[in-house]
């Protein structure tokens, strides 16, 4: 398939600066199996699920990634000190992060990077599109601490253009059940910032069940495909876990005829790697660079919750590969029509996947 395929014209002020509050007030568009449209909102998941079927939660905490830095001036070659942006993107080792510098070009192999706080690093090796290789002057626990006291939280570039973070972002870009033992994200599990403890009672009422897994998500998800052939591009890979009860609680559901549905692309991502030809889920940790487009036969996945995502993603591709390229492009121009809210902050999505 083609790029191009994937593309849609969004108008700019569609995109959301600031989430819905309270959040569970956020739009929701049910594309159906069968592609019928319905105009909802997240209050009404409960009704659009079954008793007995189970969500799937990505529980990562968001780390502050986004690492202001000044590149001092080099003792051969001249020139003053120059400021760097990083976007740590994925863990490398205990002292050691792979990132995204911005402007690149002003780093070189063996320059040292500081921060707030007296954090310091050194560029170990320059890599394309703009990676870097990256070791801290302190590791574990204590790198940890200095990167949330230097960092600040780290919004998406079509976000961070138009506004600086805040204080508020720092819980507005959090899920409310991310597990503070599980911190590694630099992205959020967007379509988790949804949910609320009256959303969750709700579901309780229904009789609806859930599970958690883990998948640290890294900002090469988020990166564009720059290959007009698309089975050319190349996913980073990203660190999951899926845990015996939870692997167990989505092999028994689907034993029991409950739907499987993921709360975000990265837990559907998470499950389709750890899946089985018959569709039966692993419990293991490890790294996953699974690339879904239209095609993909889905193992496990019955339906998904997520947001609105950006032309020519990868994460398109993937809704088009669970509904169908056709009616993903009419529910995104139907979305359009009627003015929803785009991309991390913006409203939601429930897709069944097509029969």
């Amino acid at each position: 398939m083609k790029l191009a395929d994937f593309d849609f014209d969004l108008p700019e002020d569609l995109i959301a600066l600031r989430p819905a509050r309270p959040r569970d007030s956020a739009r929701l568009l049910h594309v159906a199996a069968d592609g019928a449209l319905a105009d909802r909102g997240v209050l009404d998941l409960p009704a659009l699920l079954n008793p007995g079927d189970l969500l799937v939660f990505n529980d990562t905490r968001v780390i502050p990634a986004a690492l202001a830095g000044v590149r001092p001036a080099r003792p051969v070659g001249g020139g003053g000190d120059s400021t760097v942006e990083i976007n740590l993107h994925k863990r490398a080792g205990e002292a050691a992060w792979l990132a995204f510098a911005r402007p690149a070009k002003r780093l070189r192999e063996g320059d040292e990077i500081r921060f707030d706080g007296g954090l310091a690093a050194t560029v170990t090796d320059k890599r394309e599109g703009g990676e870097i290789a990256l070791s801290f002057d302190r590791s574990g626990v204590d790198l940890d601490r200095a990167i949330v006291a230097a960092g600040a939280p780290p919004l998406p570039p079509y976000i961070a253009s138009k506004r600086a973070p805040d204080e508020t972002d720092l819980a507005d870009y959090q899920t409310i059940y991310a597990d503070p033992e599980k911190a590694g994200s630099v992205a959020a599990p967007t379509a988790g910032l949804h949910f609320t403890d009256r959303l969750f009672a709700a579901l309780d009422d229904r009789g609806v069940k859930r599970a958690r897994v883990t998948l640290h998500v890294g900002a090469g998800t988020f990166l564009p495909v720059k290959t007009e052939d698309v089975s050319e591009h190349r996913m980073h890979a990203e660190w999951y876990e899926i845990g015996a009860d939870a692997a167990a609680a989505i092999n028994e559901t689907r034993a029991a005829g409950g739907r499987i549905i993921p709360v975000g692309t990265t837990s559907l991502r998470t499950l389709e790697s750890a899946a089985d030809a018959d569709g039966t889920v692993r419990a293991e940790a490890r790294d996953t660079d699974i690339f879904i487009t239209p095609g993909y036969r889905f193992r496990v996945v019955d339906a998904l919750l997520t947001n609105f995502h950006l032309p020519k993603s990868t994460l398109f591709m993937l809704v088009s590969a669970l509904a169908g390229l056709e009616t993903m492009q009419r529910a995104y121009a139907h979305a359009i029509a009627e003015k929803y809210r785009f991309f991390s902050y913006g409203d939601a999505c429930f897709i069944e996947r097509a029969g």
